[in-house]
């Protein structure tokens, strides 16, 4: 017996411990997140689209903007590994919002604003085409998957308010589009807000989130994250918004000028608005008339491009206050479409705020996400927790002129905290080339030019003789100067009629289209601006003739280095063929010399740049 005894307990040991062995091989073999030196890798398991779950939702907001007595519904899709299913796997999320998700409207003939009338005037009506939805459920876009659910994510889109199958209004800007996408986090987050259907009352939750979520996208896409995040909802624990526009009336107006955004001459935010009217059918001719027709019309101001409370509504460095998301930004020097001042004005706000934040600048032009170890160590770190030391490295990261975008210089802030102002003075010599010194100079007198919308601005700048514009340039550089921040123009200015537009652009020179056989290869940064609005910009004030006026206007925000045996030209001129109005030419502008200056943040100071320039 007790042999037989002994054996059944060495039998029950074996069981025991092959029971123990396999469950700790199961425990291995569990399906989670994979991390090596701060960053998410990719789960074979999650990859296989096979192992995917599409999901079609709804998620309820608190705002009704189509009128219909009910709160709007937000079109929402989910892409999540099987395993948040079969094994209750809980992940964190990215989130990507767009108005743009169900289609757009054809560029049509009179889309635009025509911009060929005198300034003060509003121009002929222009044309309101309808979107033609598109797209089939349970998908509203494929963007990101691939990129981020085989490192342990779950992907979750939506549609903006009053596009494709989300309800409601597009307002462009307005607070239904900061508060749809905060809606959607808060479901995200445990809150009971998520439906099966737009209509009716069967919930739904989102059982396999975490809690923490981070927004990304470009342009529009890009500009949603800020505005989400400018809600200070809990759960949005990191953004990384692309080229985002941070500010409606920056996109369509500077310092009181009426200014299309680049390559869309024309354009302006009623446009948008019909641009992205994806919505209902049913609910656009109420939509048109309250939101178009009626906030859009009297607030936009293609009149004046004074700064008012509708612009201040839709500038969300307005609305940065509550704000917690740590914050990584990117945009593009050479962007004339979403300018870089967009991500600037918010990453130096949020760093004043003490956010976490990081910048990525690169050379080209709209779009360009930061390189994906940047994304990837940001995500890491804000949304599974994962210590990699994130909020320890470089501040700013730049695409050098001839570096490819995924190998960035590292500095410790942008602006270079190196740079610091330099103020260049103007001596006279139009109508070829006057000069820009460090030395203090009087007596210059005034120059003049003649406005003529017809001539390009990169044709002016290369003109050895123009009476179109005035042109100011620095001697040689013997050795490369390097720019970081933002450039000043001081300017006293004289103009023949009541209005007229006044452009600047910092040039390189001589003129070389570049490695990228590009035209803005040549241009540093430019500005716009109104002098109707030299005192104020909420208030512009008729110019009388012949009378002169000072105004101070930021250029845009940059960093270059420019080569050795370069010039550093300012040009000064009045229409902008690509992104003004069109006003009759004639109008003459006289410029003050002495009064005028431009001030540029050099790294190394006056010192660099003197040691710099060459004895002409």
């Amino acid at each position: 017996m007790n042999k037989l005894k002994s054996v059944q307990i060495s039998v029950l040991v074996v069981i025991v411990l092959l029971t123990f062995a396999s469950f700790a091989t199961a425990q291995d073999k569990k399906i989670g997140p994979v991390f090596v030196d701060g960053e998410a890798q990719i789960v074979p398991a999650f990859k296989d689209s096979k192992n995917w779950i599409r999901e079609d939702l709804w998620v309820e907001t608190e705002f009704d903007t189509d009128g219909d007595g009910k709160m709007d519904r937000m079109h929402v899709s989910v892409a999540r590994p099987k395993h948040t299913d079969t094994e209750g796997l809980k992940l964190p999320v990215i989130y990507v919002t767009s108005p743009y998700f169900a289609g757009t409207a054809s560029f049509v003939k009179g889309l635009f604003w025509d911009v060929r009338h005198e300034l003060g005037e509003m121009g002929p009506p222009r044309v309101h085409p309808e979107v033609k939805r598109r797209g089939k459920r349970p998908i509203i876009s494929n963007s990101h998957i691939n990129k981020w659910l085989p490192r342990g994510y779950i992907i979750v889109h939506s549609s903006s308010p009053g596009t494709g199958l989300s309800q409601g209004a597009p307002t462009v800007g307005g607070d239904n589009e900061s508060l749809a996408p905060k809606a959607v986090v808060e479901w995200l987050t445990g809150k009971d807000n998520g439906y099966k259907a737009p209509i009716g009352d069967e919930k739904v939750k989102a059982f396999w989130s975490t809690g923490k979520i981070g927004m990304t996208g470009t342009s529009y896409n890009g500009t949603l994250p800020v505005a989400a995040a400018t809600t200070g909802v809990k759960g949005l624990e990191a953004i990384i918004p692309i080229a985002p526009n941070t500010s409606y009336y920056h996109y369509y107006r500077s310092n009181g000028l009426v200014r299309s955004p680049g390559g869309y001459l024309g354009e302006d935010i009623d446009v948008l608005y019909d641009f992205i009217h994806s919505g209902d059918e049913s609910k656009r001719a109420r939509n048109n008339k309250l939101i178009r027709d009626t906030e859009m019309k009297n607030g936009m101001d293609r009149k004046t491009g004074d700064y008012n409370d509708f612009w201040a509504g839709r500038d969300y460095l307005n609305e940065m206050k509550p704000m917690k998301a740590a914050l990584l930004m990117s945009h593009g020097f050479n962007d004339w479409n979403v300018m870089p001042e967009h991500s600037y004005r918010i990453y130096k706000k949020a760093k004043e705020m003490g956010l976490p934040t990081q910048i990525y600048y690169h050379q080209n032009g709209h779009g360009g996400p930061p390189p994906m170890r940047l994304m990837n160590r940001w995500f890491t770190r804000y949304l599974h927790g994962v210590q990699n030391g994130v909020e320890n490295d470089p501040k700013a990261w730049i695409v050098r002129e001839r570096d490819t975008r995924d190998k960035p210089t590292s500095y410790a802030d942008y602006p270079n905290p190196a740079a610091s102002d330099v103020k260049l003075n103007l001596t006279k010599g139009a109508p070829t080339k006057g000069g820009l010194t460090t030395q203090n100079v009087a007596n210059q007198g005034t120059e003049k030019l003649v406005d003529n919308f017809s001539f390009a601005g990169s044709a002016l700048a290369q003109a050895e003789e123009t009476k179109h514009r005035l042109l100011y340039v620095t001697p040689k550089f013997a050795k490369p100067i390097h720019l970081s921040g933002t450039a000043k123009i001081k300017i006293k200015l004289a103009s023949s009629k009541p209005a007229a537009n006044l452009s600047v652009w910092l040039v390189s020179l001589p003129w070389t289209k570049g490695r990228r056989s590009k035209i803005t290869d040549n241009i540093i940064t430019r500005g716009w601006a109104d002098p109707q609005n030299y005192r104020s910009l909420t208030e512009s004030e008729p110019l009388v003739p012949g009378k002169f006026y000072e105004m101070t206007f930021d250029l845009q925000p940059d960093d270059q280095i420019i080569s050795a045996g370069q010039q550093i030209g300012l040009m000064i001129f009045s229409s902008d063929k690509e992104f003004t109005l069109h006003p009759d030419p004639g109008t003459e502008l006289t410029v003050d010399l002495d009064g005028t200056n431009i001030t540029l943040p050099i790294v190394g100071g006056v010192d660099a740049f003197n040691s710099s320039v060459q004895n002409q």
